[in-house]
């Protein structure tokens, strides 16, 4: 029996539920909003193209000039360089790749293998942290987290006799909660930077952004992450859900179901990876290595090492995945492996069709001047506010997070938000790395509580295995006490980052220039 305060609170919940999936369902398809914001763009070139600016492009020292993109010869152009637009748009064939190797590993059973494995010799005493950590580190499988840490989340649970609800809730928070927290580089750094970089183009076209420009931050961020996850779990969502009454007939999901050949077969893929890293690092080593710089660097921009994170990601995913499955028998031919590659792009069908349209807006944003010219606009009245540039970036974070109630995709927000905070911050200072931080931010808190999150129906089927009478609201709620805390003291946790002069990654700074 739950109490008549935990009703009222469910209520209220539901409340707030059904106006937030109510308004969200008005917003039109990421793919066509973008459709919608590229002719809005041309309407509005059109319209401040006959209008004198008296604001100062920085990139030519002269009065801003609004481009009219309806005009005869910017129609004739756009048609003509469509194709290369949609072909070029940074971030879609970085993920691409990405995606290809992930789905090896992930479809030949490796990933989830050697979770198990890992969550399996975890002391119960750490198991909260441990789930954490394993989830936040399943972003570099992309999708693998959510569908493979919160089921296993819940059966470790519920194996070490505590709620299996409240495992489910530990691994969505590192998942989902945590999704720009971590150790190891993922496809999304890759994904934002790319956002990142064209926008600040807008102001200064020679400005290049560092795939790992937050890698510092963003590994420090785990430590945060662990911290809140595992005392909200342990001391305040836990005790709350044990009041919930379980199944009286539980399925055990077999977390022992680990066959000596998979055993052996994980092993023999993650000495594969070791072999790799190995194999990196010596070639790394002298000092005219390909993969430097011509000044001998690693870190730079242009060392072909920081160039090839994405092809490294690729083979450090697909050598282990093929060699896992040859010995499972997941792979009998190369046909097969093929087939795994095919399976991991058919979930990625819907990201090409968004990133077609998000490539026209923002190749048209840019070009029309409209977004250098909201950017000066804003920094003028930021200026004359002189609201201090710690505000304005609080003021990015909530911002985003409450977005994100709206719109689930990070890389589809971003590449709305982008062209306009990116510059804009500029203006005032402030670099592009710290605006791309301050966005993740916003991003991940709100990740585990909007309703347009695609993988929020799936954790109600997960649940309904251990408690029939679960539903959406049922998640939102026990989500709640994360987003709300990642929130809050994830912020305080960038601003001292910022405060005490940290670096948030590599070749990246709070300021600009």
């Amino acid at each position: 029996m739950t109490s008549i305060s935990t009703k009222v609170h469910k209520k209220f919940s539901d409340k707030v539920l059904d106006f937030i999936e109510k308004s969200g369902n008005l917003l039109p398809d990421p793919a066509m909003m973008f459709f919608f914001c590229l002719v809005v763009v041309w309407i509005l070139s059109a319209i401040f193209s006959n209008i004198s600016f008296t604001e100062i492009d920085p990139r030519t020292g002269t009065p801003i000039l609004v481009n009219n993109l309806l005009e005869g010869k910017s129609l004739a152009k756009f048609l003509s360089q469509m194709v290369s637009i949609f072909v070029n748009f940074v971030p879609l064939g970085v993920v691409l790749v990405a995606i290809l190797g992930v789905g090896v590993a992930e479809n030949s059973g490796f990933v989830s293998t050697g979770l198990k494995l890992l969550l399996r010799i975890t002391p119960k005493k750490l198991l909260t942290p441990m789930l954490i950590v394993l989830s936040i580190a399943s972003h570099s499988a992309i999708d693998a987290g959510y569908i493979v840490m919160v089921p296993l989340g819940a059966v470790i649970f519920y194996a070490a006799g505590r709620h299996p609800l409240a495992g489910m809730a530990t691994a969505i928070a590192g998942v989902a909660g945590g999704f720009s927290a971590n150790f190891v580089p993922s496809a999304l750094d890759a994904m934002l930077q790319g956002f990142t970089q064209t926008a600040a183009n807008i102001i200064d076209p020679a400005k290049t952004v560092n795939i790992l420009s937050n890698y510092y931050f963003t590994a420090a961020s785990t430590i945060l992450i662990v911290a809140i996850g595992w005392f909200l779990t342990d001391k305040v969502v836990e005790p709350r859900l044990s009041k919930i009454k379980l199944n009286d007939e539980i399925e055990s999901d077999g977390i022992d179901n680990i066959e000596p050949k998979q055993k052996r077969a994980f092993y023999f893929a993650a000495g594969s990876v070791i072999i790799l890293l190995a194999g990196l690092v010596f070639a790394l080593m002298p000092a005219d290595s390909p993969l430097r710089d011509p000044q001998g660097q690693i870190t730079s921009f242009t060392a072909p090492i920081m160039q090839s994170i994405v092809p490294i990601i690729f083979i450090l995913f697909v050598v282990p995945g093929i060699i896992y499955g040859y010995m499972v028998g997941k792979f009998k031919k190369t046909k097969d492996v093929v087939e795994a590659m095919t399976k991991s792009m058919e979930g990625m069908a819907y990201y090409v069709v968004i990133s077609f349209f998000a490539a026209l807006f923002i190749d048209a944003f840019g070009k029309s001047n409209l977004g250098a010219l909201l950017a000066l606009k804003g920094a003028t009245v930021l200026k004359e506010l002189a609201v201090p540039g710690v505000v304005t970036v609080v003021s990015i974070i909530f911002l985003t997070a409450f977005i994100n109630m709206f719109v689930g995709s990070a890389s589809a927000k971003w590449a709305l938000l982008s062209p306009i905070f990116v510059p804009m911050l500029m203006q005032l200072g402030l670099s592009p790395e710290l605006t791309q931080a301050a966005y993740r931010v916003g991003d991940s808190s709100t990740n585990i509580i909007t309703p347009l999150n695609p993988y929020l129906p799936l954790f109600v089927v997960f649940a309904k295995r251990y408690v029939k009478g679960t539903g959406i609201g049922t998640i939102i709620s026990m989500m709640f006490p994360y987003s709300i805390s990642f929130l809050v003291l994830w912020t305080l946790f960038l601003i001292l980052f910022w405060m005490v002069g940290l670096p948030l990654g590599i070749e990246a700074s709070y300021v600009y220039p």
